[in-house]
């Protein structure tokens, strides 16, 4: 799937190769007027005795050097010599213009593995990079979920996977066998932790490089029915879980056996909530709780405040409800909390209800905004022949003009775009309808391995299995400390598995 053909760098041209003059030395007297003898004509030997003596003439002036014979053969041997010099560097520069020319630069395909949009969203974008660097094409792969990390992992590690992929932001202690760090000479850290939100910063930093880059942000924000919260004669969305719990109490509607028709929050029990453990996780931040020690009494302060919506005496929420993201959809529950992409189904099923998206609620009045972060990244694989081009095709696209055009783009088959990653573009969002919220929290957000749907089969899903039979064993009656116990233990053995400290 990859070119394995290195770039060459680019042949030099001929250059004129300058030779320098040469004095010219005098040459011996003219003999015009004298008799030349050829070898044929060579006359018999000649004695001094029979050389009239008024022929006899001193030649050569007095305080003069004679000429020397061998002057003439000293400048050809001079012309031959620099001749052979020329004409050794002229061989030597069309030999290796000749072996140059028959392996002139080819085009890069650099395989890209992309995950949730079309080709055709970030077609224009391949076209403009294409434009600007015609020897590099961009293969888009769109990529199934199921099963994606660990195809990363075992084509990469047999050569055959992407050279450049999507990855979810809670991933890399688990692909830090196939991730190649960040050039410094393609984005500095200073440059890096400028442009992006601080939990990128976090989330992608291991030792002294980063690892990918974000083009998008996204997190949980509080969705409600405004139609319902007007019916409860509501209208302002809550700010606080406290108001939290009062708003679901006055919106709860049962029927006469204690059965609930309308609920007023999806909270509580984990097999009929989506996004229930990214829920929980924040407020585990909440409460300042942490994930590695679960046996806290702010964790166990957290699991007690998630659970009291669907225990006595309120039981605002059971297990008898539909899929929360569904009971929205059908209008029997009035506020879900959800990650902004979920926006997106709510309305593809019921573009008629009346909701609105606002930040989650916060411990009191005044308290510090949180939300769990839940996106995407572009990273290089450290298989690829090609890293270096790979790194400039994702600096392209995180540029703030890319960015905006490919959110245009996206936004041209659906009513938002991606929430851009840049925080010097969270003016052009932060009033969106629906992802204003998602900007509003971005700088106060934080990760934790809770983000329920990212398919990865390993630490994400893993841990998740362990809080879902934390959250099913309190409902069985054990107590709030003995779950989280259990689910300690398995949790340490995941982080073990995945060499987190």
């Amino acid at each position: 799937m990859m070119d394995d053909d290195k770039a060459i760098e680019e042949n030099p041209i001929f250059e004129t190769v300058p030779v320098d003059d040469v004095n010219q030395t005098d040459f011996p007297p003219s003999t015009e007027g004298q008799e030349v003898i050829t070898p044929e004509e060579t006359p018999e030997e000649i004695t001094p005795e029979q050389i009239p003596e008024e022929t006899i003439v001193d030649s050569i002036p007095p305080g003069e050097e004679p000429p020397s014979i061998y002057e003439e053969n000293k400048n050809k041997y001079l012309f031959i010599g620099l001749g052979v010099v020329f004409f050794v560097i002229v061989l030597i520069l069309i030999i290796k213009f000749l072996s140059g020319s028959g392996n002139k630069p080819k085009n890069i395909s650099l395989t890209y593995w992309a995950l949730w949009e079309e080709k055709e969203v970030l077609a224009p974008l391949i076209a403009d990079y294409k434009r600007k660097n015609p020897k590099i094409d961009i293969n888009y792969i769109k990529m199934d979920p199921q099963d994606y990390r660990q195809k990363l992992l075992k084509r990469g590690e047999a050569g055959k996977g992407p050279d450049i992929f999507r990855f979810h932001n809670t991933w890399l202690p688990s692909l830090k066998e196939v991730l190649a760090p960040l050039p410094k000479n393609i984005m500095s850290d200073q440059e890096f932790e400028k442009t992006f939100y601080p939990v990128a910063k976090n989330d992608l930093k291991a030792g002294n490089f980063y690892y990918g880059l974000p083009w998008e942000i996204d997190g949980l924000v509080l969705v409600y029915n405004d139609n319902l919260l007007k019916r409860g004669g509501l209208e302002i969305p809550p700010k606080t879980w406290e108001d939290i719990a009062n708003y679901a109490t006055k919106l709860s509607v049962k029927d006469q056996s204690g059965k609930i028709i309308t609920a007023g929050i999806a909270l509580g029990t984990a097999s009929n909530i989506e996004h229930f453990s990214d829920i929980f996780g924040v407020m585990l931040l909440q409460n300042g709780a942490d994930l590695k020690n679960l046996t806290s009494p702010e964790a166990i302060g957290a699991l007690e405040a998630y659970r009291k919506f669907a225990e006595p005496p309120n039981n605002l929420w059971d297990e008898n409800m539909p899929n929360s993201i569904a009971a929205f959809i059908q209008e029997k529950v009035a506020m879900i909390i959800i990650p902004s992409w979920e926006i997106l189904v709510i309305k593809q099923n019921n573009p008629d209800i009346n909701f609105k998206v606002t930040t989650l609620p916060i411990v009191h009045e005044g308290g510090t905004q949180i939300s769990l972060a839940n996106y995407w990244v572009e990273g290089v694989s450290k298989f690829s022949k090609n890293q270096l081009e790979g790194w400039k095709f994702l600096r392209f696209v995180a540029e703030k003009d890319n960015l905006t055009k490919w959110y245009g783009e996206i936004a041209k088959t659906r009513p938002f775009g991606e929430p851009y990653s840049r925080v010097d573009l969270a003016s052009m969002l932060v009033q969106n309808e629906y992802i204003g919220p998602v900007i509003q929290q971005a700088k106060y957000m934080k990760s934790l391995p809770l983000v329920c749907r990212t398919s990865d089969n390993g630490l994400n899903d893993e841990i998740i299995k362990y809080l879902e039979n934390a959250i099913n064993a309190t409902i069985n009656g054990v107590s709030y400390k003995e779950a989280l116990e259990t689910a300690q233990k398995g949790i340490e053995q995941v982080y073990k598995k995945y060499e987190i400290e």
